[in-house]
């Protein structure tokens, strides 16, 4: 190989190299269920749709709140790969705030992280079962009626007991900033 082509072709296998370690980017964007793994320290893979049913046996499941567990959202239609976040406070007992990834499209770009973003329970009877959620290219709660599979918890109650900051360690705005144009 020529003395010219070498440096590039070290900057080719070194951007190569960092591609493949970045677990939480997808197609250029952040995906749900990589980012809600490393905010909420839970240890499922896959996607979102099977996060709920994978969570049976590892970890504690329920239909109430926490700070730090994440929320499953239901496959639908319009959602068929479900979709996960993280609870990042609790506002009453029929509203919380989320923390996630690849729900709005900021600026015009999917795959955006959204922190603190209200979600409210529109279910009947109160019991988390549908929500709707913060939606940015409007301005408001999104009109759509999303069931929800329930909320799992971390291993222990340290995240519930700690005060929850999303990225203490800027990873994962390294990550967000690195698929900025």
């Amino acid at each position: 190989m020529s003395r010219i082509l070498q440096p590039f072709a070290a900057c080719i296998a070194a951007l190569a190299a960092l591609a493949m370690t970045v677990p939480a980017m997808g197609s250029s964007y952040l995906q749900c269920a990589p980012f809600a793994r490393m905010e909420s320290g839970i240890q499922l893979f896959g996607n979102a749709r099977d996060w709920w049913d994978m969570a049976a046996g590892q970890y504690a499941r329920g239909h109430e709140p926490r700070i730090g567990s994440v929320m499953a959202f239901a496959p639908t239609r319009a959602m068929p790969i479900g979709h996960v976040a993280v609870v990042s406070a609790l506002v009453s007992d029929r509203e919380i705030l989320l923390t996630h990834a690849n729900w709005s499209p900021i600026n015009g770009r999917r795959g955006q992280i959204e922190r603190n973003v209200r979600a409210i329970d529109v279910s009947p009877a109160g019991d988390w079962s549908e929500v709707r959620v913060w939606y940015a290219p409007i301005g408001d709660l999104g009109l759509r009626v999303n069931p929800i599979e329930g909320f799992i918890y971390p291993v222990t109650d340290q995240a519930v007991q700690r005060d929850f900051t999303p990225d203490a360690n800027g990873v994962l705005a390294a990550i967000a900033a690195s698929v900025t144009p």
